[in-house]
């Protein structure tokens, strides 16, 4: 593994210490120049009597010595050439007790060997000519501390490194001055330094210079020492220890999948523990007397100190317990893994009652122990994620009633001109005429055109006149969703009717597919006429027996769901198969979808994948051309859930908002949790998003029954809240008890808790008990869990052991950890028990550990101190560089 040698002494200002003993070893350096220049031959003989009597003397003066580079190599090998090279380094580190400094100055600038840049050796940051005589004379005579740092590296190491140049050393100490002043306590503004860079045969090395301007000004401890020598080693090996950092990562990995099986083991026999510690029990009694005598917020920070004590105390205890002392150890131990890369001498381990990481214990046996009450015992309710309703946004599916595919309807390359004449009728025909096509674009909007409904409707009228009955379905579009006008059923209706009309008689004067699949269609969806997915089937089968892709697919999803035919999953699979064949994305997307679960086919994930991509780029060729409401809804939908494409919430949301500006309500309640999930909102949108939530909530519409009852519910919860929107618990109920209505047992949970527990509301036992038995009794486990605690307790209701471990159980079967808790401890349930709060110390503990067992998090990211780079900016800004001059942070 590479190493830095960094050894910081320092020259006392106003003083010319020098040691008299030592002064034949300063000559002797002073005048090593033939050493350098000894013959090759003479390098490897045995090293002399006097270089050994020097060299133990070094030893004897100077022990830490003995942990540079070239004692290592003059142990391995005592040679003249390594004991001349020891001597050497020696008498350099510890100059500050056996030199001057202007000396110093000077013979580190010209030194043998130095790497001249210019007459002398010595440079500093910036490209500033320096005058050696003046920086001498300045350093001699300046009263404060001055550092004389020396780094110095294997020849091996340096080679590899680039750092056998006295240019690198340069530019890396330049970039590297902000943190040695900031180890050494010395303002960036007041730092100086100078070096020296030493290309030695075997550890090059440089010597420097560093203090600050004002003498009073400058410290540097064994911490700031480390943080050099840390920083100087990530500037030198960057690539190397990147290596050797991810080496010890997979190693740390390796111990995390191994200790978690163990952890987890631990934290399940916690969660089970019974503690059998009368030193916990009146350590938690004395404490929760005294916390009911004590005024002010019950939370650790706010606490008397020795209220704090008793905590840490009581905390401190817990630790004992075996599962706790094991489960603390083992993190302890991953802990100290990480530790290891950054770290030579590990920090004595704390106890469980200092450790911040688990900080959240005092807060949380602090509340225990406040609620705690000899005379009315009452289970607070647990930190659970109590709501599971699936109120995202709903996965796009197959045609069904009252949802309307249009944008492959019209497909230029699938419609071709059909008129019928009838003496007694409108003349109808289907073709997309150049004024149909204008009048489309504008229904629509384009790159090149933008959006307008009104002028869309216009020529839509124009065209319809005409008997284009594409033109007349149009318009029941605009007013059935109100597009540029207000929603008017009974107007939709008429034309709707019209269009049906004119549909048949086309298709009279001679069977088509395309009249045949829009006739199934109009039926199926109750436009024009009566709901009928019978005949919707058969106006399908006709069309497809012709291998119409659209009319395939149609068919596939009615036999999908058993509309008007009987269900038949594998024959819905082989008619969505076909039309995907022929290129039709819709169907590919249903394809995918029943690769992924395995319906009406073989589970096959590549296959479901493939398809999803296949699904994607054809809906995006789609709405190149036809720009449906439909089609854009999916792509939003794919994008901001990844599938079939990466993840893209920027174009998913404005799949949205186009498909939402078409009336398309999924994409509108879609686009409005976007909008309530984002962390920095427009106002104006947050507005748009609840109008629209309310609109759809308070609408009779029955075919938006899904989107009323999810629109419903999040309001509830918005109200409920009082974060997006202003805390009104009367409105809460309101959408809470619509959502209810439409059977979901979240809504009815929500009302019954709010009944419960009665704190924003009159409390309502009748009421709470009626709503969490009808969630319960069609699943909820929040709510089965509810009503086994109300029944065990007993306080708000008869006191009923057989039902509380009826609901309890049904819980505790859907994975509630602490319904199977309550049932653990059933027998406990009678008097208030403090070893019953001690087991729930133990079980909440548990918790804390599960949260907090890999302590990894980014601990092994090295990064730059927002002062330190403001530090950087100045300095750097001051040499020359652009103040967005920066390294990438570098993760080791």
């Amino acid at each position: 593994m590479p190493r830095i040698v960094l050894k910081c002494p320092y020259l006392k200002g106003g003083t010319k210490k020098s040691a008299a003993h030592l002064s034949n070893l300063v000559t002797y350096m002073a005048t090593r120049s033939g050493v350098e220049k000894l013959p090759k031959e003479r390098r490897s003989l045995p090293s002399t009597l006097k270089q050994g009597d020097l060299i133990q003397q070094i030893i004897n003066e100077f022990p830490e010595a003995k942990k540079l580079f070239e004692y290592e190599d003059y142990i391995e090998s005592k040679t003249v050439e390594n004991a001349s090279e020891f001597i050497t380094m020696a008498l350099e580190q510890n100059m500050d007790k056996i030199g001057q400094r202007e000396n110093y100055v000077d013979y580190i600038a010209n030194r043998p060997r130095v790497q001249r840049l210019g007459t002398h050796g010595l440079f500093t940051g910036g490209d500033d000519e320096i005058v050696l005589s003046r920086i001498a004379e300045e350093v001699s005579n300046h009263l404060g501390n001055i550092w004389i740092p020396i780094i110095s590296l294997r020849r091996e190491d340096a080679i590899r490194t680039g750092f056998d140049k006295a240019e690198a050393w340069h530019n890396m100490l330049s970039y590297f001055t902000p943190e040695l002043a900031e180890a050494m306590k010395i303002p960036i503004q007041n730092f100086r330094w100078y070096a020296a860079f030493h290309n030695e045969s075997h550890h090059p090395h440089v010597h420097m210079v560093c203090y600050s301007t004002e003498p009073n000004e400058g410290f540097l401890t064994k911490k700031g020492i480390e943080q050099m020598k840390s920083g100087l080693a990530k500037n030198i090996f960057k690539g190397e220890l990147q290596e050797i950092y991810a080496q010890q990562m997979e190693r740390r990995d390796q111990l995390k999948r191994e200790s978690n099986e163990a952890l987890l083991k631990l934290i399940g026999e916690m969660k089970t523990g019974h503690a059998q510690n009368p030193k916990i029990e009146a350590l938690f009694l004395e404490l929760s007397e005294k916390l009911k005598r004590s005024n002010g917020k019950k939370v650790y920070g706010y606490l008397q100190p020795s209220l704090k004590t008793l905590v840490d105390e009581l905390i401190d205890e817990l630790s004992k317990e075996d599962v706790v002392a094991k489960a603390y150890a083992l993190w302890y131990e991953m802990r100290e893994e990480v530790l290891h890369s950054y770290m030579d001498d590990l920090p004595d381990r704390l106890p469980l009652s200092e450790q911040k990481e688990f900080k959240s214990i005092k807060n949380m046996i602090i509340a225990e122990a406040n609620q705690f009450s000899v005379e009315s015992f009452e289970f607070a309710e647990m930190t659970v994620i109590e709501d599971s309703f699936n109120d995202e946004i709903p996965e796009p599916h197959g045609y069904e009633v009252g949802e309307e595919f249009n944008g492959f309807d019209y497909e230029q390359d699938e419609v071709q001109s059909r008129n019928v004449l009838n003496e007694n009728a409108q003349d109808f025909f289907v073709d997309w005429t150049d004024s149909y096509k204008m009048a489309r674009e504008l229904l629509v909007g384009t790159e090149d055109i933008p959006q307008d409904f009104e002028m869309a409707q216009i020529k839509l009228e124009q065209e319809a006149e005409t008997g284009n009955v594409l033109a007349i379905y149009d318009l029941g579009r605009i007013y059935s969703l109100g597009l540029g006008v207000e929603k008017n059923s009974d107007a939709a209706d008429g034309y709707y009717v019209k269009a049906f009309a004119g549909f048949q008689q086309v298709e009279s004067s001679k069977p088509w597919k395309y009249t045949e699949y829009r006739i199934g269609k109009m039926h199926a969806a109750g436009q024009g006429t009566d709901q009928d997915n019978v005949k919707a089937a058969e106006w399908f089968q006709l069309s497809a027996e012709k291998k119409y892709k659209y009319a395939q697919y149609s068919l596939g999803a009615l036999y999908h769901r058993g509309q008007g035919v009987k269900e038949d999953l594998d024959k819905a699979f082989e008619l969505y198969l076909k039309s995907a064949k022929q290129g039709f994305p819709y169907a590919d997307f249903e394809v995918a979808k029943m690769y992924r679960d395995g319906i009406g086919t073989d589970k096959d994930e590549t296959k479901s994948r493939q398809y999803f991509q296949r699904a994607f780029k054809g809906f995006e060729s789609l709405d190149q051309t036809s720009k449906d409401d439909k089609i854009q809804y999916r792509l939003g939908w794919m994008l901001q859930n990844g599938v079939g494409a990466e993840q893209d919430l920027i174009r998913a949301k404005d799949y949205y908002q186009k498909s939402a500006n078409m009336g398309n309500v999924f994409s509108s309640f879609a686009l409005a949790k976007m909008v309530l999930k984002e962390e920095t909102t427009d106002p104006d949108e947050l507005k748009k998003a609840i109008e629209f939530l309310q609109s759809v909530s308070d609408s009779d519409d029955v075919s938006l029954k899904d989107i009323k009852n999810s629109a419903a519910y999040l309001l509830g919860k918005l109200f409920l809240e009082g974060k997006v929107v202003a805390k009104n618990i009367a409105q809460a109920i309101h959408y809470f008890e619509t959502s209810n209505e439409y059977g979901n047992p979240w809504a009815s949970y929500q009302l019954g808790k709010l009944y419960l527990q009665g704190k924003a509301m009159p409390k309502n036992i009748e009421k709470a008990i009626q709503y969490l038995t009808s969630s319960a009794e069609v699943g909820n486990p929040f709510s089965q869990y509810l009503l086994g605690k109300t029944y065990l307790l007993g306080k708000d209701v008869p006191k009923d052991k057989e039902q509380a471990i009826k609901w309890l159980n049904l819980s505790a079967e859907q994975g509630n950890e602490y319904a199977k808790f309550f049932l653990d401890n059933i027998d406990k349930f009678g008097e208030p028990s403090v070893a019953l709060v001690v087991s729930r110390l133990l079980k909440h503990m548990s918790k804390i550990f599960e949260e907090t067992r890999m302590p990894y998090g980014n601990s092994n990211a090295m990064k730059i101190d927002s002062k330190l780079l403001k530090k950087l900016m100045e300095k750097k800004a001051a040499q020359g560089h652009k103040g967005n001059d920066t390294d990438h942070e570098m993760m080791i």
